[in-house]
């Protein structure tokens, strides 16, 4: 089972005046603005750097991404399926070969035509994203495979134009801001330019062997790219000025036109200034929509060989891992409940557990998770994920003062196996009980317990502390605790409010 507690202080003076939580608050809760913001960023490093995280991403803790497009459509792992099915040998060529047909003559440009999302419903979804307590929404713009998903002015290869023939992110756009939810995009095709050059080649033995592959046909070079000698999956190495410019163009014509407060570069800032004027740009039209007020979020990743990346600029994303401890500068962790993109075929799969462990663990680490629900080729999603968003609405209704608008206690918890950033991580670990994570509001600390116990609960973290009075969430039963020199003492609860166990 998983639940908070609350300790409530017997002041603001007390719970400011304690000498470390003082050194930290200036660090973390600090970060809220800055003096001397610029009236205008400029296209370098310096003028960015004077970024800060608006207050709105601070408190919101949580939001939900939906990874969504022409893979959908053939029910595989998805993600690389674009780059991968061009692959002799390789999982995906396999199923497409036996699926589909060879590559030659049933290429990526007709699986795009598979995707239709006919039962696409963004109201529904959107009311289940944010009564299962998303505070953000994150459509996906174009990933890897060079396919737009809105009314692209710079690119025919667009989800008006093809597959479902509907503007995606502007649909998505629209039921965000009707449920009062901040609205993102995502950017993945910087690399789509070597990413996508697999397409160019051709079975290197077997029947067809030397039979090129439908990325070779002039007539779809503005989906497939110029062949060239770069099919490196990271950033493309000397990409011609022209895919630099293109990548701006379609990147700003999202910003303009869908005006996201937040956008998700899929790693760091590429493309030298030119990738750095497009966030002054982005960082400049949210102030001018918002009277002065700078409310843009940046997502970046500090990745080796993709892009220019500074701590100081914008909102650090941590892709399917974590961090060991408090960060000061607010930052964020993507992670999937399952594979990226929908496949019946899941390698994992993420419980109901999972996702409100990992929540509450990054956000006591001054972080937010933003969780993505990937969408069928229909655009509806499974059971299984229907569950989870379910699970969470109830669990929120409960928990939801102790995760929105809080920020980290002087340690982010306790515990024997303490968390260490590892990429990659797909399923919560074993907690015991003994892990403890805390956040605080106002003069009130939130005492979560990562695996409930018949047992007393002792929280170490706690045992300096001035305590008033504690109370369960969700719960008007009443909590028998002490402080000793060993900590906080809870005398065993017998009735936990929420139903998930470990």
């Amino acid at each position: 089972m998983f639940q908070s507690l609350t300790i409530n202080f017997m002041s603001v003076t007390a719970l400011i005046l304690s000498p470390t939580l003082a050194v930290f608050a200036s660090e973390s809760q600090g970060q809220d603005s800055k003096a001397g913001l610029p009236t205008k960023f400029t296209g370098t490093a310096d003028s960015l750097k004077q970024y800060a995280c608006p207050q709105w991403f601070r408190d919101a803790k949580f939001g939900i991404w939906a990874h969504w497009g022409p893979v959908a459509a053939t029910d595989m792992t998805g993600n690389w399926y674009a780059r991968k099915m061009y692959e002799q040998d390789s999982k995906d060529y396999n199923y497409h070969l036996k699926t589909f047909g060879h590559p030659s003559k049933f290429g990526y440009k007709d699986v795009i035509n598979l995707w239709r999302g006919e039962k696409f419903d963004p109201a529904y979804l959107m009311d289940l994203y944010k009564r299962a307590g998303a505070k953000y929404f994150v459509s996906m713009g174009a990933h890897h495979d060079n396919f737009d998903l809105w009314n692209s002015k710079y690119h025919k290869w667009n989800a008006v134009n093809y597959g479902p023939k509907k503007d995606i992110v502007g649909l998505w756009r629209e039921q965000a801001i009707k449920q009062g939810m901040h609205f993102g995009v995502s950017e993945h095709f910087e690399r789509s330019y070597n990413w996508m050059q697999l397409s160019h080649g051709s079975d290197e033995k077997g029947p067809l062997a030397g039979v090129p592959y439908d990325g070779n046909d002039p007539q779809f070079e503005d989906l497939y790219l110029p062949k060239h000698d770069d099919s490196g999956t990271g950033y493309p190495v000397n990409a011609p000025q022209w895919w630099k410019e293109q990548w701006r163009n379609r990147l700003n014509d999202l910003i303009v036109n869908y005006k996201p407060d937040l956008v998700y570069l899929d790693g760091a800032i590429p493309f030298e200034d030119l990738g750095l004027n497009l966030v002054a740009d982005f960082f400049n039209g949210s102030m001018a929509s918002h009277g002065g007020k700078l409310e843009a979020v940046l997502n970046i990743k500090n990745e080796k060989g993709l892009g220019f990346y500074h701590e100081d600029i914008g909102v650090k994303d941590v892709e399917q891992g974590g961090l060991d401890d408090i960060r000061a500068k607010p930052w964020q962790t993507c992670d999937t409940t399952s594979t990226w993109f929908y496949t019946s075929g899941r390698y994992f799969q993420k419980s109901s557990h999972d996702v409100i462990v990992e929540l509450v663990d990054v956000v006591s680490k001054n972080g937010n998770l933003l969780m993505n629900i990937p969408q069928k080729s229909d655009g509806t999603i499974d059971e299984v994920c229907l569950a989870i968003l379910q699970d969470l609405e109830r669990w929120i209704k409960i928990n939801g003062t102790a995760i929105y608008e809080t920020r980290p206690y002087k340690v982010f918890g306790e515990g024997p196996k303490p968390e260490k950033p590892i990429k990659g991580v797909r399923r919560a670990k074993t907690y015991t009980e003994k892990d403890f994570r805390y956040t605080i509001k106002g003069d009130s600390i939130y005492a979560f317990c990562l695996k409930t116990t018949a047992d007393p609960i002792l929280f170490t973290a706690l045992k300096d502390e001035s305590i008033k009075s504690v109370s369960l969430l969700g719960s008007n039963d009443k909590i028998t605790w002490s402080v000793t020199p060993s900590g906080l003492q809870i005398e065993p609860i017998k009735n936990w409010p929420t139903e998930f166990a470990n």
